[in-house]
């Protein structure tokens, strides 16, 4: 007679999942563990799922460890991290984290969790069409909720004060959570054994330890923005006593944010303008109410920077891009990065270079629109990092001294006009209306296709506006709406909610 069995393993298994995406070094996490337990006298296994690419998907690393017992023999471990039974979560995002208490494996009776509370936004985050952010502080409450125990803090820029990768401050953060039975030596042997970056990762995980012992509360300021103190330009300093003097305390933060943003989109007396602006829609907001001068300080900002070439080649050209994107690839001193962009301008947006007369000239001209585009128009390859890719750039972003001439200018002034004209009527009466009619602006943002759509939606929006009968409802009424025109790139729940409204 043949009678089944199961005999138990009565050793202490150990269960860790990690979560990273490529570049953050999880393979190297995870070599780590695999080379600090078999030193120690553990059988372990590890595998991996990897995600769809390069930064674009998650690779989910799983480990099981088991001490070494006379007698027991080899353990059969699992490939992959069962809901319930994971004792140790790492994630070196915060989302990945977010996501870990999705599939299940972070369990409030079991599972310690360690993620960096920095973000990566998501595709759907960044793909949509309005503010597609996931909260973080919303996120942080859930994981808490969900874990057992929560070490959370930014690893990532502690790892770049160190020079280094996130590996090492994940590790750091794992060994001061004491829930592995090895001693912090044993954790700065498996780096040393690595030979890679040893002193960077080293003093990384030093750092992340402390932390997680708690002997360190504030791992890494917050950055602010903020104007150096010794700001000497009589412009720039007439502008900040402006900001102090004029502006209500509720809104100085973003008109200051606001002022920076356009003095280096454009000068100081752009900038001007832009406080002038925020300053008269102050005259019409409530003493009780300062919703509207906020509102209208953040979105007119960002309106009157409106993404053009000529911003486009700028920002492609800056020190701190390049700068970044070596960080980015951890290029050594003695390596050479090339950058490559991917453009295809339209006729739309050489017109909106031009001064006023000739860029209309050209927009309304059948045969030279079509000659532009059969003949130079194209998709291009302009390789930033190259000479004469950096200095066709650097000629059109020169052109920022002319922007005020193009017609792209004085369309988009026009219609900032219109929109503030419109703001400052309503705001009497129709407060809550105003404020809605100032968040509309959100509709317009990018370049190319992506801008000619939120200024239809916009345009849409205003229109119907315009025929309707105001009434306590029509903020309402409005901001159903703007949500509509976020809702899909076609326009077609827009095209629905506005039967409705009509």
């Amino acid at each position: 007679m043949l009678i089944d069995c199961v005999i138990e393993d009565t050793r202490q298994r150990i269960t860790i999942a990690i979560a990273a995406i490529g570049g953050q070094g999880g393979a190297v996490l995870a070599d780590w563990l695999v080379d600090i337990g078999e030193s120690n006298g553990y059988f372990v296994q590890s595998t991996s799922v990897p995600g769809v690419a390069q930064r674009t998907g998650t690779t989910i690393y799983y480990l099981e460890m088991f001490p070494e017992v006379e007698g027991l023999g080899t353990p059969v471990m699992a490939l992959m991290p069962v809901a319930g039974d994971v004792d140790i979560v790492v994630a070196a995002e915060l989302a990945e984290a977010g996501r870990a208490v999705q599939r299940g494996i972070v369990t409030p009776d079991r599972t310690t969790l360690i993620a960096s509370d920095h973000r990566y936004y998501a595709l759907s985050e960044k793909s949509a069409l309005g503010d597609g952010r996931v909260s973080s502080v919303e996120i942080k409450q859930a994981i808490s909720d969900a874990s057992k125990r929560l070490i959370c803090f930014d690893m990532q820029a502690l790892a770049e004060t160190h020079n280094t990768v996130i590996s090492a401050t994940l590790f750091g953060a794992l060994a001061g959570s004491a829930r592995l039975p090895f001693a912090p030596e044993h954790f700065e042997a498996a780096i040393t054994a690595s030979g890679k970056s040893v002193a960077n990762n080293l003093s990384a995980f030093r750092s992340a330890y402390a932390i997680a012992q708690g002997r360190d509360a504030t791992p890494i300021a917050e950055s602010r923005v903020a104007w150096p103190q010794d700001a000497t330009d009589p412009e720039v300093s007439a502008l900040l006593d402006r900001v102090a003097t004029e502006i209500m305390p509720q809104a100085s933060e973003i008109v200051l944010i606001g002022v920076r943003r356009l003095i280096d989109y454009q000068d100081p007396t752009y900038a001007t303008s832009y406080l002038d602006r925020v300053v008269a829609i102050q005259k019409c907001d409530r003493e009780d109410d300062r919703r509207l001068t906020r509102t209208v300080a953040q979105h007119l900002a960002l309106w009157m920077s409106y993404e053009d070439s000529i911003r486009v080649a700028d920002l492609k050209i800056r020190r701190e891009r390049f700068d970044r994107t070596r960080a980015e690839v951890l290029a050594s001193e003695d390596e050479i990065v090339y950058l490559t962009e991917f453009m295809h301008p339209r006729v739309e947006e050489v017109a909106d270079t031009l001064p006023v007369s000739l860029g209309r000239w050209l927009v309304n001209t059948e045969w030279a629109r079509q000659f532009l585009s059969q003949f130079v128009l194209r998709e291009h390859k302009i390789h930033s990092s190259k000479l004469g890719g950096y200095l066709l750039l650097y000629g059109i972003a020169s052109l920022q001294r002319f922007r005020r001439r193009t017609l792209r200018f004085a369309i988009e002034n026009d219609r900032i006009q219109q929109w503030l004209q419109r703001i400052s009527t309503l705001a009497g009466q129709h407060y809550d209306l105003a404020v809605e009619v100032t968040l509309c602006q959100n509709l317009i943002k990018g370049y190319g296709d992506t801008h000619a759509r939120g200024v239809r939606n916009f345009a849409l929006i205003m229109d119907s506006l315009n025929g309707m009968n105001i009434s306590p409802s029509t903020a309402s009424e409005i901001a159903k709406l703007r949500t509509a025109a976020l809702a899909d790139e076609n326009g077609d729940q827009l095209r629905n909610a506005l039967r409705v409204v009509a």
